[in-house]
């Protein structure tokens, strides 16, 4: 399963004054992302601020993604949770709204099951799912790790496609690119090891940085597939301190500052969250800055 090469973990527009899920600011964004290079959009995912986000929000989200794209990106709906019968219901619901080509189902956080409940787990959503599975590993919010063994075991599951890997075990991503098949895709989940994971065979990264230089990461790229790897080490050491600052406040504050400094209207986080004060948001406006010199 294809999904290309930069995949945009969107964030979630929200209109300032109403708190509410903004149709127009969605629409703007979609195209946003589009237009700067991203092939593909994560919907409601971490950086979409799923947790704070009501049932309704979220399929308000989806449908009005699926206008906005009009077929030109990959879709991928965040629709994993730690129950798994709820995973199951919400990922047919979102089947049902058409227009989704995967759904991004995360590991079971905060029940801290072990590598038999994960893989059982996965299992029955993907047997019950209408839409190919993307995996989600990031144990640094789940707990977990799912262990190279378990992801090698699922892929071989027909309905299971592909892996979003933010464990940032570049050892463990190598064997599971080793020991599964051809047609079975391993995305970065980590902007920093998109370059280290495309060199052991990953196929692109799920990615927070295009928001703001989605062109520069599908550069980046494009002239590592074409040889050109100095050019990419180059890219990646000057956007580097941009992936970092984008995480210098919980994602995706920093992400949505940025945004809405360019003009492109996302409004705030919600709470637990917060938006950058004056002093972190004229920090991170000047790394971006310097990461756009050439």
């Amino acid at each position: 399963m294809d999904f290309g090469k930069v995949i945009t973990a969107m964030v979630t527009p929200i209109h300032p004054e109403k708190d509410v899920v903004c149709r127009k600011r969605i629409h703007r964004l979609v195209n946003h992302l589009i237009e700067t290079g991203s092939d593909g959009l994560v919907v409601s995912g971490t950086t979409g601020e799923s947790p704070t986000l009501s049932h309704d929000e979220k399929i308000k989200l989806m449908t009005e993604v699926v206008k906005a794209n009009e077929g030109r990106a990959k879709l991928i709906a965040g629709t994993g949770s730690n129950n798994t019968a709820e995973t199951i219901r919400f990922t047919k619901e979102v089947a049902d709204l058409g227009g989704y080509d995967a759904a991004l189902v995360v590991t079971p956080y905060y029940n801290k099951p072990n590598q038999r409940g994960i893989y059982e787990h996965f299992k029955a959503v993907a047997e019950n799912s209408p839409l190919p599975i993307m995996i989600y590993n990031i144990p640094g919010r789940s707990v977990v790790n799912i262990e190279p063994e378990t992801i090698i075991a699922l892929s071989k599951l027909e309905n299971i496609v592909s892996v979003k890997e933010s464990s940032g075990n570049l050892e463990n991503i190598s064997q599971i690119i080793e020991e599964t098949a051809d047609d079975f895709t391993v995305y970065s989940g980590d902007d920093s090891l998109t370059l280290p994971i495309l060199s052991v065979g990953g196929r692109g990264v799920v990615s927070v940085l295009s928001h703001v230089s989605g062109n520069e990461t599908k550069e980046m790229i494009e002239a590592y597939e074409n040889g050109e790897v100095k050019k990419a080490a180059e890219i990646h050491r000057r956007l580097l301190p941009l992936m970092r600052g984008l995480f210098s406040s919980p994602n995706p504050a920093p992400t949505k500052f940025l945004l809405n400094d360019m003009g492109v209207d996302v409004g705030h986080v919600r709470l637990p969250l917060v938006d950058l004060d004056e002093e972190q948001g004229k920090k991170l406006k000047a790394i971006y800055e310097e990461s756009q010199k050439s």
